[in-house]
């Protein structure tokens, strides 16, 4: 069933693990532009083999799987109504062109509660984006926000400022530093055109070269989603067959009650003390030259899975991203709550960030809201490379679980 329950997880996102939203998608043979649908072959000792149609671009190799199997999830336990299948024991072998084998994949008993989503009205929401184009921009930035908080109240507003301007830019948009604002309330009139036409009556009384790129409108209900758990027997499980057939499923006679979440959790390191980053000779570049990344929303939280592409790299790794210093690097992480979880079988280190999403997707007013771009963030960060450690593609396809 730990095995069955993987081969699930790496084929409900299709393409993404057939070069799909893939980090180094431009090694891929069509360059990722039409990733095919995968195929899981599932074998009776749990094993299996995933694929794709023949003829279907993209590619199915050690990587694509590994980055479908750090989406959206926690810790090595993965829980589940019927095993907690353990990933920190998947192993992956490239069994020929477009075949990679999933094998050693072990379980323990289910915890005697099922993990729910709750979904509530948060509340209205509306969003407006100023540009402030030149100069003083901070000090525009400032007059807008005395100027709003004057209008409608300071209570549920937020100010977010982008600065993508670049000094002596030839042009408006490169000049131009984005302000944005959002309004959360209970009052859907104050979260509407209170708001927004509050925000275009300054197009004439606020700062030079004031221009909008929202329009006046009216605010929107969002919802705030939370977890929860009930009785394993209070929710009918129900397998419906290729005929249409509904079979009751009972629930599982073997439990494990320590199986549930915890409000504490405790970071596995695998077993192994983290090794030494080293101290050799390094060289300024990007992260993302060694290592891939995916990430994603879990509720209010995110995770962010990060893979190296050899042994050696990997070693490096392990020993150098901390959750230091992945606060460094990605500084919104660095009052959070952050887990971290080593996977050596995938060559991977997990991070749960706690709380980056806020009251979840739907309530974000975060600029990347489902932390989708999270992991390519990561990599774009120019670090102290190891020197002795080529950027390119791994030493040999399907080397990770050899």
């Amino acid at each position: 069933m730990a095995g069955a329950t993987v081969a699930g997880h790496l084929i409900e996102c299709g393409a993404q693990v057939t070069g799909g939203n893939f980090s180094f998608f431009t090694e891929l043979p069509d360059g990722g532009h039409r990733p095919g649908f995968p195929i899981a072959e599932i074998h009776a000792d749990g094993s299996s083999v995933l694929t794709k149609h023949p003829g279907t671009g993209g590619a199915v190799t050690v990587e694509t799987v590994t980055a479908q199997l750090l989406y959206e999830v926690g810790g090595p336990a993965y829980l589940g109504p019927d095993v907690v299948t353990r990933l920190d024991t998947v192993r992956l072998h490239q069994d020929g062109p477009d075949r990679v084998r999933v094998s050693g994949v072990r379980g323990t008993p289910p915890p005697d509660t099922l993990k729910v989503g709750v979904n509530n009205l948060g509340g209205f929401r509306n969003s407006m984006t100023f540009v402030l184009c030149g100069l003083d921009v901070p000090a525009k930035a400032a007059l807008v926000r005395e100027q709003l908080e004057e209008a409608v109240g300071k209570e549920g507003l937020e100010f977010t400022l982008a600065r993508t301007d670049h000094p002596d830019a030839a042009d408006t948009e490169a000049a131009s530093a984005l302000l944005h604002v959002h309004l959360r309330d209970g009052d859907k009139a104050r979260a509407g055109r209170v708001f927004s036409a509050a925000a275009v009556e300054l197009a004439l009384a606020s700062y030079p070269g004031c221009t909008l790129t929202t329009l006046p409108g009216d605010a929107t209900p969002y919802g705030v989603f939370t977890a929860d758990t009930v009785p394993q027997d209070a929710v009918e499980h129900v397998a419906v067959l290729p005929g249409g057939e509904r079979v009751p499923i009972p629930p599982p006679t073997r439990t494990d009650a320590t199986a549930a979440p915890a409000t504490e959790v405790v970071p596995d390191t695998g077993g192994a003390p983290a090794r030494p980053a080293g101290t050799g000779a390094t060289r300024r570049a990007p992260l993302g030259e060694l290592v891939g990344a995916r990430s994603g929303d879990k509720g209010g939280d995110a995770n962010l899975g990060v893979w190296a592409r050899t042994d050696a790299t990997y070693a490096w790794l392990r020993g150098w991203l901390t959750v230091e210093r992945l606060a460094e690097l990605l500084p919104e992480t660095a009052p959070l709550t952050v887990e971290r979880y080593e996977l050596p079988h995938l060559r991977a280190v997990n991070f749960v960030v706690r709380g980056l999403l806020g009251q979840g997707v739907a309530a974000s007013t975060r600029f990347d809201p489902q932390a989708k771009a999270l992991g390519e963030l990561l990599r774009c960060r120019v670090v102290d490379l190891p020197a002795d450690r080529p950027a390119g593609s791994p030493e040999r396809v399907g080397e990770a679980g050899a």
